[in-house]
């Protein structure tokens, strides 16, 4: 096997969102630029294999690639719908394609970042150096940023609830402009829940287009045909059967509090949804990720320890706290969300879900989950900081 002579200062495994994000973040800052950073993956990333949709404030740092934005949500179950203005926040929609291109864009400008497409084996810390083994050669830094992500730990233990959240989405096109493209179905639960916590998630980017997704948070996934046959009794319900399905997207996202700081090491760190970034009571993935780049950035321009980045907060415990009401009572999901959102303004939970309030805000909003299902599931959590 071929051996790389070179050693660098920071490897990147995986060109993914948490990987590209930070390789992003150190481009543009000044300090990394005697730092040689190399990236590792076995794909080019220039596809529309994913959406990230985020809530945010006007004149955000990445605005100039939005492929949407809207300024309402919708959020119902079979008890309450109601449409909300989300001002000050925004919905925003990025397409990968287009944050790829930016940050690939950035980095090939930059003489200290190397790309490489190669499928890795294994890695290991020996000395000052993690030794990484490639299919085509090996390679040597004195830091690993690792966003592959292993499901085996998660699956080899009980104590922290696992759910998923999955789902299938179709674009789809009409002849005719039937969208209300200003607002977004954030969570449609009037559909039927068969005993989980199913919505309907719709992104109306034109009159004519609109991304339907059928997510489930839950712990098994379904056939496919199930998603595919639930998103088609969904357009038919609203009257909508000339259409086109331009593209499809499929996911599959870990929703859950399990410690993975504790596989980080002095010259290791996970990062990503193999680090713990995903929101673990939403999973959303993309604003979770864009704040904890920027503090890993800052970080490493001050320590080299990498065991002492992870910094837990009292969101984590909040986000615990859901998840066991989730994993316990998963056909409540309906219910929970639909009393959050009728109990609290739309932006007091955005805020609450971007780990920005204060903490007699987020007890407001926790205090509006049902009580006794809220007071088992808190004894619980606590039992799990014993």
């Amino acid at each position: 096997m071929k051996s790389v002579s070179k050693k660098y200062d920071y490897i990147i495994l995986g060109s993914g969102l948490s990987g590209l994000l930070s390789a992003y973040r150190m481009a543009n800052d000044a300090w990394f630029d005697d730092k040689s950073i190399l990236i590792i993956d076995k794909e080019i990333k220039n596809q529309n294999d994913r959406t990230w949709c985020f809530w945010e404030e006007p004149n955000g740092e990445f605005d100039s690639i939005l492929s949407k934005t809207w300024e309402k949500a919708f959020i119902g179950n079979q008890d309450f719908q109601q449409s909300f203005p989300m001002k000050p926040y925004l919905y925003k929609m990025i397409r990968s394609r287009d944050f790829y291109q930016l940050v690939f864009d950035t980095i090939s400008a930059k003489s200290n970042f190397t790309f490489i497409n190669d499928e890795i084996l294994n890695w290991k810390t020996i000395g000052n150096s993690v030794e990484i083994q490639g299919k085509n050669q090996s390679y040597s830094g004195h830091f690993l940023l690792n966003s592959f992500f292993d499901v085996n730990p998660l699956l080899n233990q009980t104590n922290y609830p696992y759910l998923k959240q999955h789902f299938i989405g179709w674009f789809i096109k009409t002849k005719a402009e039937i969208f209300d493209d200003s607002e977004v179905k954030f969570m449609d639960f009037t559909i039927e829940q068969d005993g989980n916590t199913r919505f309907m998630y719709v992104l109306p980017t034109s009159k004519t287009e609109a991304l339907f997704e059928y997510t489930l948070f839950s712990e098994d996934v379904l056939e496919k045909v199930e998603y595919e046959k639930a998103i088609q009794n969904y357009l038919e319900n609203l009257g909508i059967t000339d259409y086109e399905i331009v593209e499809k997207e499929a996911g599959n996202i870990p929703m859950t509090c399990f410690p993975f700081h504790k596989q980080n090491s002095q010259r290791v760190l996970f990062i990503g949804t193999a680090g713990g970034w995903t929101k673990a009571s939403t999973g959303f993935t993309f604003f979770n990720s864009k704040k904890q780049s920027e503090k890993l950035v800052e970080f490493l321009k001050t320590n080299q320890n990498l065991t002492q980045f992870h910094q837990k907060n009292r969101y984590w415990l909040y986000d615990l706290i859901l998840l066991e009401v989730l994993h316990q009572n998963n056909e409540l999901g309906a219910q929970l969300f639909g009393t959050l959102f009728q109990k609290n303004s739309i932006q007091n939970i955005f805020t609450f879900l971007n780990e920005e309030g204060t903490i007699f805000s987020d007890l407001k909003v926790m205090l509006t989950l049902p009580k006794w299902v809220f007071i088992k599931a808190t004894f619980r959590a606590l039992r799990k900081l014993v």
